[in-house]
């Protein structure tokens, strides 16, 4: 699965400290900390019809995260909309869009891990795309395909998984090996070899018509992935959240994964393993149906 150039996106506006540049003059710094050691934090929302899904969700989650690494100053949800505003009315978005958003230490006044060294404040960058759920071409008739990482995820002694920062060689060194076995994505273990998530979405596995995910140990808090849990309980839908082993996985009825740049994406092979009959599920089915029409009726407006 590899994404493809999208012409609309040739001109982009993107912002940086509230400074509109286009996308081939983006000007950060090679003492911004991002650069220097990936000491940033992220989000990715989704525009539907002129409103973000969940933004305060992320919001939050971006700020906890800025908190955890110890920023000495985070922009507010506000300002922080204000700027997202700009650049979709800059770019005409409206809808069909992914917005990326990373807000990091800031520019330091010399190389050097040291946060003593930063003293200009944050660099918080928007970049927003027309970009349709990034998978949504590569599930086709066949599902997803997924094989297992060599690459495990941390546990929260090592690194807690609930910052959600830039630092992103673990996934992208699991990313490595889908590429190389041919596959969509690669699915990774915690340190005790039970499922913890996918180099870039969560797992849910449904079996005897219960859905189920891993607990919050070894991956990071998903706002999708919260939003698929709550529509279970609004609908009456038996879930779980609890250990599970990649035989569990092989075995289940169904598997999707789930995530804002892609939503949820159905899942037909693991390991070179069909999952099932091979087929999208009516459980899969059924919460994609929930989603879209939870995206299409609620979230915060920011464009006309």
């Amino acid at each position: 699965m590899l994404q493809t150039f999208n012409e609309k996106n040739r001109d982009l506006l993107v912002n940086i400290n509230g400074e509109l540049i286009h996308r081939d003059k983006a000007g950060i710094s090679p003492f911004d900390s991002a650069v220097q050691g990936g000491d940033a934090v992220w989000e990715g929302i989704r525009v539907y019809d002129g409103r973000i899904f969940k933004l305060i969700e992320h919001l939050d989650r971006l700020v906890s995260s800025a908190k955890a690494l110890a920023f000495e100053t985070i922009p507010s949800h506000d300002e922080i909309t204000s700027e997202i505003t700009r650049t979709l009315e800059a770019n005409k978005m409206r809808d069909g869009v992914h917005i990326r958003l990373t807000l990091t230490r800031g520019k330091k006044i010399t190389s050097g891990m040291d946060p003593r060294l930063n003293q200009a404040g944050p660099t918080l960058i928007i970049l927003a795309e027309h970009k349709a759920p990034v998978y949504a071409a590569a599930v086709g008739d066949t599902g997803l395909s997924l094989v297992t990482s060599s690459i495990r995820r941390f546990p929260p002694d090592c690194l807690d998984p609930k910052i959600h920062h830039c630092n992103l060689i673990q996934s992208i060194l699991a990313k490595i090996e889908a590429n190389h076995a041919g596959a969509d994505d690669s699915i990774m273990l915690d340190q005790r070899g039970f499922l913890a998530e996918t180099n870039a979405t969560h797992v849910f596995i449904v079996t005897g018509g219960v859905v189920e995910t891993s607990r919050l140990v070894a991956c990071p808090e998903g706002i999708t992935r919260e939003t698929v849990l709550e529509l279970c309980d609004v609908n009456g839908i038996p879930h779980a959240e609890r250990d599970i082993s990649m035989t569990e996985v092989y075995r289940a009825d169904e598997c999707f994964t789930t995530g804002t740049m892609g939503e949820l994406a159905w899942v037909g092979r693991v390991d070179g393993r069909t999952i099932a009959d091979g087929t999208r599920g009516p459980m899969t089915a059924r919460l994609s149906t929930l989603y879209q029409e939870l995206t299409a009726s609620s979230g915060v407006r920011v464009v006309d």
